[in-house]
C-alpha cells in the first residue's frame, strides 16, 4: 500500500458536468504517484454503435489502457437503462459491479477505487442504498474511495469525508443546442 495518509471517501454529485472527469483526474494523479487505481463504471458500455460505426464509447476507456496502474471496468450495456423498468441484465451488470467493488475492498486490490455513476445506479434501483453505504463502512483505512453520479443520497453525503456538488449554471447543450462531442462528453 502506497498511501501516506488514511484513505478517505469522496463524493462528486449534482446536475452539472464534470463528476466523472473530476474522479478520473484524481485517478490520473494517483496513478502518476504509483498508486493502483481501479474504476468501475456503472451503466456504461465500452463499445458504442454510432451511425454505422463501432467505436470506444467513452475516451477514458482507451486512455486508461495507456496508463500503468489504471484499470477501468465498464459495467453496462450500449443502450440506456430504463429508469422505470430496468432490464434484468442491467440489474445483473450493476450487481456484478457491486460485487467487484466489494472484492476490491476486501482483497485490497487497489489504492483508489472509483465507483463511477454509482449514485445513479442506486437512484435507479440497480443497487441498494444499503449496499452503497456498506461499501463505505467496510472500506479499509488504506483505500481511497470516490463515488460519482447525480442523486447522491443524504446518507452517502453524511458518510463521506468530502462532497462536491457540480451545479449547472449554463450548458451549451441547452443554450446552444450543441450535441455531445467526441472527446469532451464521451
Amino acid at each position: 500500500m502506497n498511501l501516506t495518509a488514511p484513505g478517505l471517501v469522496q463524493v462528486y454529485t449534482g446536475n452539472g458536468k464534470g463528476k466523472t472527469t473530476c474522479a478520473l483526474g484524481a485517478g490520473f494523479r494517483a496513478a502518476g504517484h504509483g498508486l493502483q487505481v481501479l474504476v468501475i463504471s456503472f451503466m456504461k458500455a465500452k463499445i458504442a454503435i454510432r451511425g454505422d460505426k463501432e467505436d470506444i464509447n467513452y475516451g477514458e476507456f482507451r486512455s486508461a489502457e495507456m496508463i500503468p496502474n489504471f484499470t477501468i471496468f465498464p459495467m453496462g450495456r450500449e443502450t440506456f437503462v430504463d429508469k422505470e423498468n430496468p432490464d434484468p441484465i442491467d440489474i445483473q451488470m450493476a450487481q456484478d459491479g457491486l460485487k467487484m467493488a466489494q472484492e476490491a475492498l476486501q482483497e485490497h486490490k487497489c489504492d483508489l477505487l472509483i465507483l463511477d455513476e454509482i449514485n445513479v445506479a442506486v437512484e435507479w434501483n440497480l443497487i441498494s442504498l444499503e449496499d452503497q453505504l456498506q461499501l463505505i463502512s467496510n472500506k479499509p483505512v488504506d483505500i481511497e474511495l470516490i463515488m460519482t453520479g447525480r442523486y447522491a443520497r443524504q446518507e452517502v453525503i453524511d458518510a463521506a469525508d468530502l462532497v462536491t456538488e457540480m451545479r449547472e449554471i449554463k450548458h451549451y447543450f441547452s443554450a446552444q443546442k450543441t450535441l455531445a462531442r467526441k472527446g469532451f462528453e464521451f
